[in-house]
């Protein structure tokens, strides 16, 4: 027997004049949400890609310039020279045996440092010809005598792992804009009055302006192109206790370009996102 409920009509409430039915949306409320949510995600990815870059950087200074000083020092410890220099009649210079070899060192008395003249330093060591404008150019570098690699295999020096086996000068990353850049380190010994320093250096060359004040803040304690071990190339170390400089451009200019000397590290550039950045040489000031 059926419920008398079951066969009773089902009478619904009257709508009311005026009154349309609820339509399906999103609230304020809901609408403010979502839109934090994405302002946090795109935030999360800005930060991270400053960490993966950070961490690049960080790498670059523990894996290779670190460890390119370590074999420079081990090579040092093993033979007693610096690289290239001569064991019969030690300089303490990079290259020194070479400088030996041309007749002109001093036989007697006198600084050894003072006597050498200008232009005629010892050539840098390099496993491969640096890059345009990095060296000296009044002693260049000559393919296959002053051969970075060589002398460290002869020694017996654990080389960084750099780019690849027999590339081990050279270390590759990627710059702000995503587009390649290759480091390059060599050794020279600089004339006293030298810009940018004196005595046995290492010369790294293709850092983009935000690498190398990275890497002068992780070295020396803060990023100034003119004082301590890591500098700017080219860049006069001043004895009138002038205040610091700044590191030249900035990566917002581009290879080629030519930013202000004085206001480089501030102006702003115009590079396009495909574009390389520009690229600084800097000095790293050995202990022997």
């Amino acid at each position: 027997m059926r419920s008398l409920l079951s066969v009773l009509p089902i009478r619904r409430a009257p709508r009311l004049a005026g009154t349309r039915a609820a339509q399906g949306g999103f609230t304020l409320v809901e609408l403010a949400v979502v839109l934090a949510v994405i302002g946090l995600i795109i935030g999360a990815v800005a930060i991270g890609k400053d960490v993966q870059r950070n961490a690049e950087y960080t790498k670059i200074k523990n894996k290779f310039i670190d460890q390119w000083e370590q074999a420079y020092n081990q090579y040092y410890q093993r033979t007693g020279v610096v690289v290239g220099d001569s064991q019969t009649a030690p300089r303490i210079m990079v290259n020194g045996a070479a400088y030996v070899a041309t007749g002109t060192n001093p036989t007697s008395g006198g600084d050894m440092a003072a006597l050498v003249a200008a232009g005629s330093e010892p050539p840098p060591v390099c496993a491969r010809n640096p890059e345009a404008g990095a060296m000296r150019s009044d002693t260049p570098y000559t393919v296959n005598v002053n051969d970075l690699r060589a002398y460290m295999t002869r020694a017996g020096i654990r080389m960084p792992p750099g780019r690849a086996e027999g590339q081990e000068d050279l270390f590759v990353y990627t710059d702000t804009n995503g587009a390649p850049q290759e480091i390059q380190v060599c050794f020279q010994w600089n004339r006293p009055t030298t810009a940018a320093g004196a005595g046995n250096v290492m010369v790294i060359s293709g850092l983009t302006p935000d690498l190398a004040r990275m890497l002068d803040q992780m070295i020396d304690g803060k990023p100034d192109a003119r004082e301590g071990r890591f500098r700017l190339q080219g860049v006069t170390n001043a004895t009138d206790n002038r205040p610091g400089l700044e590191w030249a451009a900035n990566n917002t200019f581009g290879r080629g370009a030519a930013p202000s000397a004085t206001t480089g590290a501030t102006d702003a550039g115009n590079t396009r996102d495909e574009e390389q950045v520009i690229t600084l040489t800097a000095i790293y000031k050995m202990n022997q």
